[in-house]
């Protein structure tokens, strides 16, 4: 069987290699060649973070981003092993090499491209908004000396906090953050306008809404260890970011999921379209 799994990750790095330009000398230790081998793919994907990553009634991850992950592992061949992350601890994960990448809900910052790979195109954007009981806030100036709930390595807890001098008390997750905000303990929950959307849609929280606009839009982007971002790993991911986009996976995600439709989402499909007009001359 180890010699069945090493065949077979030669034969996928020699046609990954032939695609890509990269140079199999390289590439002899890269991550791809270890999953193959392994015949096991360990992605970081979060695990309270409704629609995009969440535990089912039995236990079980599940959401868009295990979709997405276990579409990385088809295509590869090789089985699929969710790993929980939070915000907190990801990128340490990943260079830990407790994961082979990362499909986690992560902005696509300066700072973290100094850590791990974020690979390009971005699968998702959002930003930063509010969380309140109807008519509690108006804008975002009303959080000015309140206290409002955050998740503990958020950088939006920086931006209430910074710019619109709001008190943030951070929880360990999404979780306890919005029962504090139900109890009273919190004006507003800061958080992304995706998941505060989902939460509304969900039912659950009547008699609350997302008061404000986003302050900016935000990419999202896949991860692997820093030093692959250039090699065959890195080639092959920025090639299934691609493939989300140009396939429509990502909106056929959005329905199955239940979120509102994304015009970023929308536009980036548009515009990978392969153009075959040139075939009708």
């Amino acid at each position: 069987m180890k010699m069945l799994k090493s065949t077979v990750g030669a034969l996928a790095l020699t046609a990954v290699t032939a695609t890509t330009g990269i140079a199999q000398d390289d590439v002899q230790n890269n991550r791809f060649v270890e999953v193959m081998e392994r015949g096991v793919l360990r992605v970081g994907v979060q695990g309270a973070f409704r629609p995009w990553a969440f535990r089912s009634p039995d236990g079980d991850l599940q959401g868009i981003e295990v979709d997405l992950a276990q579409t990385v592992a088809d295509r590869m061949g090789v089985e699929l092993e969710t790993v929980q992350i939070s915000s907190a601890n990801r990128m340490e994960f990943l260079q830990q090499g407790k994961v082979d990448l990362l499909i986690g809900a992560m902005s696509d910052r300066p700072d973290r491209r100094k850590v791990v790979g974020i690979v390009e195109p971005a699968y998702w954007t959002s930003g930063p908004t509010l969380m309140a009981k109807e008519g509690v806030i108006s804008s975002w100036d009303d959080i000015a000396g309140k206290p409002v709930c955050g998740k503990q390595g958020v950088f939006y807890n920086k931006i209430a906090e910074v710019e619109f001098k709001a008190n943030v008390v951070a929880f360990g997750g999404n979780t306890e953050a919005k029962e504090a905000l139900r109890s009273g303990k919190c004006v507003a929950w800061v958080y992304d306008d995706t998941s505060i959307a989902a939460d509304l849609a969900s039912g659950d929280w009547e008699g609350y809404e997302m008061p404000v606009e986003t302050v900016f839009s935000n990419p999202w982007g896949a991860a692997v260890p820093l030093e692959e971002k250039d090699g065959i790993w890195g080639a092959f991911m920025s090639g299934m970011a691609y493939k989300w986009h140009e396939e429509g996976t990502l909106i056929e995600l959005e329905e199955k999921w239940g979120v509102k439709p994304s015009p970023w989402l929308a536009g980036m499909h548009e515009k990978l379209q392969y153009d075959d007009s040139y075939l009708e001359n």
